[in-house]
């Protein structure tokens, strides 16, 4: 039977050597550009920990300075008046070192907040490799769809090649007439249009195929259905949405920034203690000073009494902006949760069109069989015939479509959950840990390389 041949990519054990939807989606986590670009913002926010860090950290100066300079001056001393005049070449070095000791809690709320950028950072990474991992999946069951609708087209028309060739034997014996020949080579006419466009747009899905997962598509192994990592209700799965889903929990990170924020901003408004010490040596300084040494040690005390309202601005702003960041969250989780309920009922109508494609197929070859077995006794015209064969490739590619969107729908149903990850997929592959790189930086005090070498 043709839907044999049709659907073996989707239904038929899995080849030697052949590649799954599981392998594919491990090289798409690996390899995706996208992905990698995303981990490197990751790692770049990182960063913004450690600076917020250095404000509780010294300040260290060194200073030094040379130069000529030409004195001309009259002096005093015991009643006498003294020309001096000459020139120098006034020299010093020196070390400042500068420490905050207060600063209205500024540095404390900036390393929260830079922090909780950062878990901000990292739920925006797995929105990204469940948009990647979703793409690759979606991208496997469509290579396997358009080559299976390929082969059901290369083999309709190889029926009706041999339904045109068994037409004209009955015209030449003058069973049928020229009208059925001429209808036996419009249908094939077009069937090969179809198959056409089926390995066109097979063709657009290789190349698609390399851009998401990075390598040529092989044999493909059949592509089965996550439900196993889905709630078994709606309701659990909506409730589980609003907890896991990596977008929702991106917005709640996004409040706990603003919120710092405000506190950042109205830290501008207390006072500012600094230690300070500075020591200097300097040569030649004048014509009668020809060395010195000083050092000083003093605390600063700085209040801010007014500074033209900016920092109250700044301060309304942030709030502002967290009332903002609140209403964000109740969006995203209406977002999610409307996005569960569209993916569900996807899912489920998916697994009812299989059930009625597959009935279709069944009761298609039925009556193709049927129909022509009633125009072997001339109760059925070759265009019955005809229409009965399209009939069944329209219901074989009917099938590879449900097959398809069956599968594609419960990875999309699991994005939606926001579980779609290799963990919860268990793929054979090295779990990139974003805290690795974070650990690795956040108590670096000097340094210019990357943890890997740059």
């Amino acid at each position: 039977m043709v839907f044999a041949v049709a659907a073996a990519p989707m239904l038929a054990p899995l080849p030697a050597g052949a590649e799954t939807i599981e392998s594919a989606l491990v090289l798409a986590y690996q390899n995706n550009p996208q992905l990698n670009a995303q981990r490197a913002t990751v790692r770049a926010t990182d960063e913004t920990v450690p600076q917020a860090l250095s404000g509780y950290r010294p300040r260290v100066n060194v200073n030094s300075s040379i130069g000529e300079q030409y004195t001309n001056q009259l002096v005093s001393s015991g009643g006498v008046t003294m020309r001096q005049e000459g020139t120098t070449v006034p020299r010093s070095v020196g070390v400042t070192a500068t420490q905050t000791l207060f600063n209205g809690l500024q540095t404390a709320n900036r390393t929260r907040a830079a922090e909780s950028q950062v878990s901000a950072a990292r739920e925006g990474l797995r929105v990204l490799e469940q948009t990647v991992l979703l793409a690759a999946a979606t991208i496997y069951m469509d290579y396997l769809r358009d080559s299976a609708i390929v082969d059901v087209q290369r083999s309709n028309v190889r029926v009706l090649e041999e339904t045109l060739k068994q037409t004209r034997d009955r015209f030449n014996v003058g069973e049928v007439t020229r009208t059925d020949v001429a209808q036996s080579e419009a249908q094939l006419a077009a069937g090969r249009s179809q198959l056409s466009v089926a390995e066109s747009n097979l063709n657009t899905t290789r190349a698609n195929y390399r851009r998401i997962i990075g390598v040529d598509p092989g044999r493909l192994a059949a592509g089965t259905p996550v439900d196993r990592h889905l709630p078994s209700t709606l309701a659990g799965a909506i409730e589980r949405s609003q907890i896991e889903n990596p977008s929702v929990t991106a917005a709640m990170y996004g409040i706990d920034v603003s919120f710092l924020q405000v506190k950042i901003a109205e830290g501008a408004l207390f006072p500012t203690v600094s230690a300070m010490i500075n020591v200097q040596q300097s040569y030649d300084s004048s014509l009668s000073v020809p060395q010195m040494f000083t050092a000083l040690a003093a605390a600063q005390v700085t209040v801010p009494i007014y500074q033209g309202g900016a920092e109250y601005a700044l301060i309304r702003q942030s709030k502002e902006t967290l009332a903002q960041q609140r209403l964000v969250l109740d969006l995203t989780r209406d977002q999610a949760r409307a996005s569960v309920v569209q993916a569900w009922g996807q899912l489920q109508a998916a697994k009812a069109q299989v059930a009625s494609a597959q009935v279709q197929v069944s009761a298609s070859e039925t009556a193709l069989n049927g129909v022509r077995e009633e125009a072997r006794v001339g109760q059925r015209t070759t265009l019955d015939v005809l229409n009965a064969q399209q009939a069944l490739v329209n219901a074989r590619v009917a099938l590879v479509t449900a097959q398809h969107d069956r599968v594609v729908a419960s990875y999309n149903t699991l994005t939606a959950v926001g579980r779609l990850s290799p963990q919860v997929l268990r793929l054979a592959t090295t779990v990139y840990d974003p805290s690795v790189h974070y650990h690795q930086t956040r108590d670096s005090w000097f340094g210019v390389r990357t943890p890997d070498g740059q």
